[in-house]
């Protein structure tokens, strides 16, 4: 078994990546200049989780919604209240 606080660090870098995520999302929403550090910084990453997911489940399929982002926060809240407790 894994020391507790390993696995509440790998909860936090959980629940930051979860944020990370949804800042992508929310700045797709306006026009970001794709030249800003910060908007580099999103796309970089976020994108290779997300690009797998989008490929399964691509736009055109779901009436044009990006669903990628909510399903990787789905599977990261299932990470985190189904396997990390298991761990120790």
């Amino acid at each position: 078994m894994l020391p507790y606080n390993f696995v509440q660090f790998i909860g936090w870098l959980l629940d930051l990546y979860s944020w990370v995520i949804i800042a992508a999302a929310l700045i797709t929403w306006v026009s970001p200049d794709p030249r800003n550090p910060i908007v580099q910084f999103l796309f970089r990453a976020t994108e290779p989780v997300l690009r797998p997911v989008r490929n399964l489940l691509p736009p055109w399929r779901t009436g044009g919604l990006d669903l990628s982002p909510l399903i990787v926060i789905i599977a990261i809240q299932f990470i985190e209240r189904v396997i990390l407790p298991s761990l120790y």
